[in-house]
Order: structure tokens, then C-alpha cells, then sequence
């Protein structure tokens, strides 16, 4: 642990592999955002790239990078950002690596409202991201309420997320078949995470509420969730309030859920991983917030450059790429666990 100290006398203290590897998840990000924005039927040059965005390049490729390709590129980097922050607090939370959105039933809860949107409202695209944050924002109370018991505990959570993942899984298929055909057909596309023809309007939500959510955990819940993690009993004593320091970390996460199923549908596995592949690199106790997000935005920009480019002319969603590749290292985590007698 080392520690930085200002003239003012404030001091920050940080874990320098952890500094490493959250810097170098952020410029594998950045590098894997710029081959993205440079590859495609009009491929420009890394260096075209650079000199584009900073404002040098012609109009032909300003208007190639900055309308046609960096507001997907961005809805990546933030989306990502936001399921790997999202998925350190839920594993946090309930002290246990399975512990995500995509189990827990917040992600389900997304797609029920867009589903709801769809059919109810007719399916116009801010209906469609309204009701993705109306359903996780409700469907996280209910579980929050289910699971209360003088207090919410690890186990009981994820037991309730099952159940409701379940219920949804169920209502959400239901939903389809009410659906007009052509409603039907792009709540199905949305449903399996895509980045495909993401503009602006998509990304500004996400940003907005990343600006506010992102701070509030960091700085304002950051040492609670530490203390957290040795026990409710001990962080007590240490002069954390648990249950409101759980509501409150909770309820950004979960909005953070809606606002990325938002602006991309429910991309799969992302949060889950992240926060997992991040501790295993720092090799340090806690939530590592900081590098789940940086390896969350790295993750999900490269899964898009894959699905964009791996397969010649036929692209994929990238949920599909995140799903392939999550659901092979949730068999590995299971069996991991397993092994290690904790499951």
C-alpha cells in the first residue's frame, strides 16, 4: 500500500499493482477504440485516427469519426465501463464471485420493462430505453424487498435474484409472442446486446448518469464497501451504517444496469467477468473498482472490434461475442469454486 500526501495535507492511498493493471486495462481500451473507429469499409490508419479526433484530420474523415463511428465506439467504452463497476459492487455486496447482474435478475428486469415499452407504448426507441431503466430500477426493489430480513445478506440476495431471473426469463419470452412481428424482431436483436447504428442520443443518458453514479461510488461508498467486506459486525464498529451504505450501493448499481441496458440492451457476462479478471490481475483484497470499470470498457470494446471484424462481411451483436466468451468462463468459475469446496 503506498500513499500520496497534497500540500494541503489530504493524503490518497492506493496498491500500485492495482494502479497498473486499472491503467493498463484503461489504454488497452482506448488502443482497441481506435483500431474500431478505423476499420470498416472506409479504413483509415491508426495515426488517421488520432489526428481526427484531436481535430486535424479533413472534413471527409471528421465526419466518418465523429458521426458515423465514435458515438458507438463511446456507448462501448461507457457501457462496459458501467457493467465492470456495476458487477465489483453486486460481488461485493453479496461476497461472492457469482453475484451479477446477469444472476441476480436485474438485467432480466431491463429487458421486461423494454418489453413492456414495446408492447404497451409501440416500441419507438426512448420508450424502449425508458422502460429498460424503468424494469431494473423495479425489479432491484422488489429483490431488495424479498431479500430483506433484519437486513439484507449475501446468500439471501442471490437466492431471490435466481428466482426472479426465472420469473422474467418466463415473462419476457411471453412478451415476444404479444408483440407485433417487426417489434417483435428488434426487441429480440436488442435483447442480445448491440451496439449496431448507436448514435448520441444513445450515449448522452448513459454519460449523464455515469457522471453522477460513477463519483458516488468511488468517493462516496468506496470505504464502506471495503469495511463491508469483513463482515457486517465489523463494520459496524468501524462506524459504517451497512444497510443504508447497501441500499445506497445497490441502487446506483442497479442504475447503472438500466442506463447501460439503456443505451445497448443487456449485454451478457460483462459484469460478471470484469470484476473477476480484474481481481485476479491485482491479486489484491477488495472490490478494485477502479480496474473492474477500466477492464469492463476494454472488455466490451474488444468483443465489438471482434464482432465487427472476425467474421469477413457478417457481423455479430456484441452480446453474442460477450455471451460465447462469458459463458465459457462461468462453467470455469463454477467448476473452480467447486474445487475449492465453496459451492
Amino acid at each position: 500500500m503506498s500513499v500520496i500526501r497534497t500540500a494541503g495535507g489530504l493524503s490518497v492511498s492506493y496498491r500500485p499493482r492495482a494502479l497498473f493493471v486499472g491503467l493498463g486495462c484503461l489504454v488497452l481500451a482506448l488502443v482497441a477504440a481506435v483500431f474500431a473507429i478505423g476499420s470498416g469499409e472506409y479504413p483509415m490508419g491508426f495515426g488517421d485516427v488520432v489526428r481526427t479526433l484531436i481535430g486535424q484530420g479533413d472534413p471527409a474523415d471528421a465526419f466518418i469519426v465523429n458521426e458515423l463511428r465514435l458515438p458507438r465506439t463511446c456507448a462501448a467504452l461507457l457501457v462496459g465501463a458501467a457493467l465492470g463497476l456495476a458487477g465489483a459492487v453486486f460481488q461485493a455486496v453479496v461476497r461472492n464471485p457469482l453475484g451479477s447482474p446477469d444472476i441476480l435478475g436485474f438485467t432480466n428486469g431491463a429487458s421486461a420493462g423494454a418489453l413492456v415499452a414495446v408492447v404497451v407504448v409501440g416500441g419507438s426507441s426512448a420508450a424502449l430505453a425508458g422502460g429498460a431503466v424503468i424494469g431494473a430500477v423495479v425489479v432491484g426493489t422488489l429483490v431488495y424487498a424479498l431479500a430483506w430480513k433484519r437486513g439484507v445478506h449475501g446468500y439471501r440476495l442471490v437466492l431471490v435474484g435466481v428466482g426472479a431471473t426465472a420469473i422474467l426469463t418466463g415473462l419476457n419470452s411471453y412478451l415476444i409472442t404479444r408483440a407485433r412481428i417487426e417489434d417483435a424482431s428488434r426487441a429480440v436483436l436488442w435483447m442480445t446486446g448491440s451496439l449496431d447504428g448507436r448514435g448520441w442520443s444513445n450515449v448522452l443518458p448513459l454519460a449523464l448518469g455515469m457522471v453522477v453514479l460513477v463519483p458516488l461510488i468511488l468517493f462516496g461508498c468506496a470505504r464502506g464497501l471495503r469495511m463491508m467486506e469483513m463482515g457486517d459486525d465489523a463494520a459496524n464498529a468501524l462506524g459504517v451504517r451497512v444497510e443504508r451504505a447497501r441500499l445506497t450501493l445497490l441502487a446506483a448499481a442497479v442504475l447503472l444496469v438500466g442506463l447501460a441496458a439503456a443505451a445497448a440492451g443487456p449485454v451478457a457476462f460483462v459484469a460478471l467477468t470484469a470484476p473477476q479478471l480484474a481481481r485476479r490481475l491485482t491479486r489484491t483484497p477488495g472490490p478494485n473498482l477502479v480496474p473492474a470499470l477500466c477492464m469492463g470498457a476494454a472488455l466490451l470494446v474488444t468483443a465489438d472490434l471482434v464482432a465487427q471484424r472476425a467474421f469477413g462481411d457478417h457481423q455479430l451483436p456484441v452480446g453474442v461475442v460477450t455471451g460465447v466468451l462469458g459463458g465459457g468462463y462461468l462453467v470455469w468459475l463454477l467448476a473452480t469454486e467447486r474445487r475449492a469446496g465453496r459451492i
